[in-house]
């Protein structure tokens, strides 16, 4: 098992053994997008006990960006704790790559929201405490984002951001137990892994469909982004140099 972890953790490794699971994660994420997308919005019945009609279908998009931005700082935190703690430098590499990636996110999360709050609230935009958390999300994301490029070296950078991750990962659990620590007008969470879904199952399985079609996207982008950015890093290497003159 160590065998393995060490071998993700080399940057040479880390690059032939992504470039075998890339293609299957980018595959799985567009079937299930496609699949979720066209379920949710065209087959899905239209929402009547609330009184929400068609409005609802932004659950589609709203309810697996704002899972995703989160689960994206808990990832980019992990990775920072690794990079501090054993100096992975492929753990670094993935934190830079996640960040901006969770920024969009969190933003397309805080905007459906907004556009979703119309008609169910009256108003774009209310200081909620779940709005409120996710947006000092976004603020946090773009902090590590701006960390990183204002030092003059990147380790310095790279050790300031991990820790203003590893730190701001207490709003997460701020943002999941807002609706029951304060009185929110957001409503509680759609479905959890502890209790059956109130919505119909036409209506949550293409819910949870998209929900994963969205982190395998995530899963597919950061190994994309992350071969990148070793190729960056790693240009004066040999073996990157020989990668360069095989494609050339």
């Amino acid at each position: 098992m160590w065998t393995f972890i060490h071998k993700w953790g080399s940057p040479k490794s880390f690059y032939a053994m992504s470039a075998k699971v890339q293609p299957w994660c980018w595959a799985v994420s567009l079937v299930l997008i496609a699949t979720g997308t066209v379920w949710g919005l065209a087959f899905a019945p239209t929402e009547v006990n609330q009184g929400q009609g068609d409005s609802f279908r932004i659950i589609y998009v709203h309810v697996p960006a704002a899972f995703l931005a989160q689960s994206v700082f808990v990832s980019m935190a992990a990775a920072s704790l690794v990079f501090m703690v054993w100096k992975i430098k492929v753990a670094d590499m993935a934190a830079t790559v996640m960040a901006p990636f969770g920024a969009v996110m969190a933003f397309v999360a805080l905007f459906s929201g907004a556009v979703w709050g119309v008609p169910t609230w009256g108003t774009w935009w209310m200081w909620d405490a779940r709005l409120t958390s996710m947006l000092i999300l976004l603020f946090l994301f773009l902090g590590v984002i701006a960390l990183r490029s204002a030092f003059a070296r990147r380790e310095g950078g790279a050790k300031a951001a991990s820790v203003l991750a590893m730190v701001g990962v207490i709003n997460i659990p701020i943002i999941k137990y807002s609706v029951d620590w304060w009185f929110t007008l957001h409503q509680s969470a759609t479905f959890t892994l502890t209790s059956r879904p109130l919505m119909p199952t036409e209506m949550w399985l293409p819910l949870l469909i998209m929900v994963l079609g969205f982190y395998c996207f995530f899963i597919a982008l950061t190994l994309t982004r992350t071969r990148s950015e070793i190729l960056r890093r790693e240009i004066d290497k040999r073996w990157v140099r020989d990668l360069i003159r095989e494609a050339q």
